[in-house]
């Protein structure tokens, strides 16, 4: 079954509502310094000018959690792809009031920037709140396929974490079903608590927030790269 690796189309809306002035003048004047490089290979020593880890968040939704991460980690370099251009615009606003340095955004597809990473590069990966495509039929969009996970695993270093966060029941069989398939990532969690908890050092967004609201549960996955 094809998955998002050979389809390469982003669905859905770039842009929502439209953008204040200073938004726009945010992402005139700051995104293009932050932006990932539109062709090439990429390392730490070109996105951040020297070396250091590096971390990566596919989708990062409004940058909250992107921010945090960045935030508490300095020393290391984060990558935040995100196709939606209000999310980027948000990122940009955590950035910009956290005086961050270490952060570079891609607005478009996650793969493709993953995809020119040199292997065993990322020490963490971030995929938080996917689209889970309710319908059976659109399975073949969702990121936790075997072709996105097969590039994910070749960009992580070998014990280093691939997490994954989602509120929607369907996602989280999907999830369990693929990963349980593979042999090249181990589950951390040992008891049902230890996913349905949320690690100290995983901050909280807006939409994780506004799904406890709803009365929705949120599962955290926790993966070793073996």
């Amino acid at each position: 079954m094809s998955d998002p690796v050979s389809i390469r189309r982003l669905y859905g809306r770039r842009q929502g509502h439209k953008l204040r002035q200073g938004q726009s003048e945010l992402v005139e004047a700051l995104l293009p310094q932050l932006s990932v490089p539109e062709s090439g290979p990429l390392d730490s020593q070109i996105l951040f000018g020297d070396s250091r880890p590096l971390e990566f968040e596919i989708g990062f939704g409004a940058g909250e959690h992107l921010a945090g991460q960045a935030t508490a980690r300095p020393d290391h370099g984060f990558i935040g792809c995100e196709p939606f251009l209000n999310g980027v615009v948000g990122a940009l606003g955590h950035i910009r009031d956290g005086a961050l340095q270490n952060v570079r955004l891609h607005m478009g597809d996650a793969l493709e920037v993953l995809e020119r990473l040199p292997d065993a590069s990322l020490d963490r990966l971030y995929l938080l709140h996917p689209d889970p495509w309710r319908k059976a039929r659109h399975a073949k969009r969702r990121m936790v396929n075997h072709g996105p996970m097969d590039i994910i695993a070749a960009k992580l270093k070998p014990g280093c974490e691939f997490r994954l966060g989602t509120d929607h029941p369907v996602y989280v069989r999907w999830a369990m079903m693929i990963m349980n398939q593979r042999r090249d990532f181990e589950w951390q969690a040992k008891t049902a608590q230890d996913f349905l908890t949320r690690p100290d050092d995983w901050p909280e967004t807006r939409y994780e927030r506004k799904a406890r609201r709803l009365g929705h549960e949120v599962w955290y996955f926790r993966y070793i790269r073996v």
